[in-house]
């Protein structure tokens, strides 16, 4: 035996009602609306019954304390427990999904035929390189095989029905609402349209000033609607005129979201739209199409030359590393080096070989030749006076 429930007890489900995450499905042949066990009760440990205040306690301090409750509440048949049932798809569905992945996979398969038709200059050494790496990559992911196309995630249908133990369990439990109060916005609009309903049926007992006021209101919103059904069949006019004169090569069409499912402000925009659907529209969309496939191809043979550039680049590092401890020794070896040919091309300048020198390195080898000239007649003058 069950009594009815506490006011604290409907204040609870009220607020679970209304706060809540639900979803709507068929039970039964009845639309319902339904909740999962672990959301009801994070919503009351968020919920002001969860927090202590001054002089009491609070009512829910842990999951196990709200699981309880909802015991309770589950027992004064505010909710009941429901079984997820999976809709089955049938034979044909399934075989139809099958043939689209064969169909894909054969797409796939020939694009990357013509790839690698593409793809001429690369040498055998890289193709091996780049099978054992597309081995390891396969053998990491198992799931992601080639050939295969990815399954888009459709969400699978199910039907509710109930279940027989009748018990509040804290998880991805599926329970029925059968509490259905009254929203007080429900009941707010409720009234304002009763009482609409009675001022209208008081009309003739309305002051003569507000009867020509809503009588004015009424004649501008007649307006107001006949101007918009005029608008609608205007434009649907314009449209068959302009396609007959050019042959249905021009589509125009004036306010296209007018009679679109929008606001009523985006309703007026755009102002209007114009498509050309001939010949050269259909050279366009191809040469659209033919540039797109240049560029997927150009990225690719790009990322294969970056490829090589960083495989050459570590090479060139592993070289220069081996370099660098022998590097101090030849440095002093290439500066001697370089002293001795200077000085062998000014040594050439008396014999057969000749070469550009300019002003200065002249006037260095005048001034040089004359300071050796005389000292040699120094010496010969010397040994002259001493046999004198």
């Amino acid at each position: 035996e069950v009594g009815e429930p506490f006011k604290e007890e409907k204040a609870v489900a009220k607020y679970l009602r209304f706060n809540c995450p639900t979803k709507s499905t068929n039970m039964m042949g009845h639309r319902v609306d339904y909740f999962i066990a672990s959301k009801a009760v994070d919503c009351l440990l968020d919920s002001k019954w969860a927090k202590a205040k001054k002089g009491e306690e609070a009512l829910f301090t842990t999951r196990e304390s709200v699981v309880d409750y909802c015991n309770r509440l589950l027992k004064k048949q505010f909710f009941h427990r429901a079984l997820k049932v999976m809709k089955m798809k049938p034979d044909k569905d399934t075989k139809k999904e099958k043939e689209k992945g064969k169909a894909e996979s054969g797409k796939e398969e020939e694009k990357k035929s013509k790839k690698e038709s593409g793809k001429d200059e690369k040498t055998k050494k890289e193709k091996e390189k780049e099978k054992k790496k597309d081995g390891e990559k396969d053998e990491c992911k198992k799931d992601d095989t080639p050939g295969t196309p990815k399954k888009k995630e459709t969400k699978r249908k199910f039907k509710l029905e109930p279940h027989e133990d009748q018990v509040f369990l804290d998880g991805n439990e599926v329970y029925v609402w059968i509490y259905d109060p009254v929203h007080f916005k429900t009941f707010a609009m409720g009234l304002v349209l009763v009482i609409a309903v009675i001022a209208a049926t008081l009309f003739p007992l309305w002051p003569a000033e507000m009867r020509v006021g809503v009588y004015y209101l009424s004649v501008g919103a007649g307006c107001f609607v006949a101007s918009i059904l005029l608008l609608a069949v205007a434009r649907c006019i314009l449209f068959l005129i302009i396609w007959l004169i050019t042959g249905g090569r021009h589509h125009f069409w004036f306010l296209p979201n007018l009679t679109a499912d929008v606001g009523f402000i985006d309703s007026f925009r755009p102002l209007y739209t114009h498509e050309y659907k001939g010949p050269k529209a259909d050279l366009k969309k191809e040469e659209k199409a033919e540039s797109k496939k240049q560029q997927k191809y150009d990225s690719e043979e790009k990322s294969d030359s970056e490829k090589k550039e960083e495989e050459d680049g570590k090479t060139e590092a592993a070289r220069n590393s081996g370099t660098e401890g022998s590097g101090g020794e030849r440095h002093s070896d290439t500066d001697s080096d370089r002293r001795e040919d200077d000085r062998s091309q000014h040594s050439s300048g008396n014999g057969n070989d000749f070469e550009m020198i300019t002003k200065e390195e002249l006037e260095q080898q005048t001034d040089e030749g004359d300071c050796e000239e005389e000292e040699e007649e120094d010496t010969e003058s010397g040994p002259s006076h001493g046999k004198s």
